[in-house]
């Protein structure tokens, strides 16, 4: 098996009559899936699709989506996973970056679709308008190092760059994934597929993984809890995979509710650290064991996991997965890989089988992050003597107040300890006597009477001197990522105009 594609005419030969996929009241067998996507690899083929094209996909979780991602790839051509909640600015960007020759969409092309189509000169066609072929195109030879997808990350650092991830790196991470050694996927899970599968998490770990190993793929096109509830118990969801604010959402109707709570075998957390407090309560509300890893887009996304044939460390993302190598290294030195013992704070640096092959038409951001072979990630860790790794924070998140490094994922979690807070983001204000002023934004549990001073106060007893926020913000909600993480830059634009260091500051 060297193509990604592939997984699916090998699971259709072992599995044929098993439920791949239920969607929208269908439900899809592995031989009708096959079948599916030889058949559209066909019809794609006779439109000019095939090796050294670029197709880009936008679409929301379905079963289009998945005919259309293994349908593409079998033909040979890249595939292009765009974020449907994108602006069309930023949906121009990637299609025009990508050089994309086709736009493929869901039912009738969206208007944002066409327009950006329109805009950027490439063909865009809706789903249902691709004629399905009565015979299978047959499959190219392809080579593991080939160009599976490009994924353009969220751009937090500027202008969103595209990630070329290969088969290889699709195949080992969906292949590890779902075997023992980690999620131990079988052809008798039933997996909610609510993260969205134009993701690098949701893509590998639940859809191509979940496929690998013969499971049933329950989809949901955008998650909400009392959905995700009824679906999970009507199905009989086994694996729950989330981000941290899917299961802090998923706790309230399960309090209304708790003789319907679901069975789940096992629950996977990731996209962002998930506080203690909610991982025991979501543990002792569904009964269940929450396991954490980290991953990337640049890295297919498995980097670390708490793996079961090691004990668990709640607060750590687990140790290397298989195949792959996991250091520190010194943040304040670029040009080079200088690692850092066992226990000191520094760069996550990563080498694999799942480090992708460089960001799209960017030698020069390429060279900046794989260095001496290792990818550096931007990521703050530690790593202790048995190799369990913990996430500090983003490296260009670091707040430095009077020349004191401040984490602001530390502060985060003494915050979201506190009854009144639903969840927090620390971020750093330019300040002209300390460099940056370390400042707390938080949204408040509905309930809660508490206010900023209190807060304060509260979170000064229980943090340095250095590290305390002098100022606390109350928002409704955050900016947030599809994965759940907080957009920073965005919370910072939107308090401070955009001004955060003086680093900032300095480049104008």
């Amino acid at each position: 098996m060297t193509a990604t594609s592939d997984l699916i005419f090998e699971s259709a030969a072992r599995y044929p009559d098993r439920l791949a996929v239920i969607a929208d009241g269908l439900r899809c067998t592995y031989a009708d899936l096959a079948a599916s996507v030889g058949s559209f690899a066909s019809s794609l083929s006779a439109l000019g699709v095939g090796r050294g094209e670029r197709v880009a996909i936008l679409m929301n979780n379905g079963l289009p989506f998945i005919e259309a991602y293994f349908s593409c790839l079998a033909t040979g051509a890249t595939v292009v996973l765009l974020n449907p909640t994108l602006s069309r600015r930023e949906l121009e960007h990637a299609v025009v970056d990508s050089a994309a020759s086709l736009l493929l969409t869901d039912g009738e092309p969206t208007p944002v679709a066409s327009a950006v189509a329109t805009a950027v000169g490439c063909r865009c066609v809706a789903w249902a308008n691709i004629p399905s072929s009565p015979a299978p195109a047959p499959r190219p030879g392809l080579s593991g190092n080939e160009d599976a997808v490009v994924i353009y990350t969220s751009g937090s650092t500027g202008t969103p760059k595209g990630a070329v991830l290969s088969h290889s790196n699709l195949l080992w991470n969906a292949w590890i994934s779902a075997s023992t050694k980690l999620f131990a996927f079988t052809e008798n899970d039933v997996i909610l597929a609510a993260l969205p599968l134009f993701h690098a998490y949701g893509m590998t770990c639940v859809m191509n993984a979940g496929l690998l190993a013969g499971s049933c793929l329950v989809i949901m096109p955008f998650f909400q809890a009392g959905e995700a509830l009824r679906l999970m118990n009507l199905h009989g969801v086994t694996v729950l995979e989330g981000v941290p604010t899917m299961y802090h959402a998923l706790l309230e109707p399960a309090r209304a509710q708790a003789a319907k709570v679901p069975r789940l075998r096992l629950c996977i957390s990731g996209g962002a650290a998930m506080a203690l407090p909610l991982l025991r309560e979501f543990e002792a509300t569904f009964s269940t064991v929450v396991m954490e890893g980290y991953g990337l887009s640049e890295t297919s996304p498995m980097v670390c996991f708490n793996q079961p044939h090691f004990p668990r460390k709640p607060g750590t993302v687990g140790r290397a997965v298989w195949g792959v190598e996991v250091e520190i290294a010194r943040d304040d030195i670029s040009e080079r890989i200088e690692l850092v013992p066992p226990g000191e704070r520094g760069e996550i640096v990563v080498r694999g089988h799942n480090v992708f092959k460089g960001y799209l038409g960017r030698p020069d951001a390429t060279a900046e992050v794989l260095v001496e072979g290792w990818f550096r990630t931007g990521d703050i860790g530690v790593k202790d003597q048995e190799g369990y790794v913990a996430v500090v924070d983003r490296k260009k998140e670091l707040i430095i107040r009077g020349g004191y490094n401040v984490y602001p994922r530390e502060i985060e979690e003494v915050l979201k300890a506190h009854p009144a807070v639903a969840d927090a983001a620390v971020i750093g204000r330019y300040d002209a006597r300390y460099g940056e002023e370390v400042v707390a934004v938080v949204r408040l549990i509905a309930e809660a009477a508490d206010d900023p001073p209190t807060i304060l106060r509260w979170t000064s007893d229980r943090v340095a001197a250095y590290k305390r926020p002098r100022e606390l913000v109350i928002l409704d909600k955050f900016p947030m990522s599809v994965t759940g993480k907080v957009l920073k830059r965005i919370l910072v634009r939107e308090l401070f105009g955009g001004v955060k260091t003086a680093a900032d500051l300095a480049d104008g």
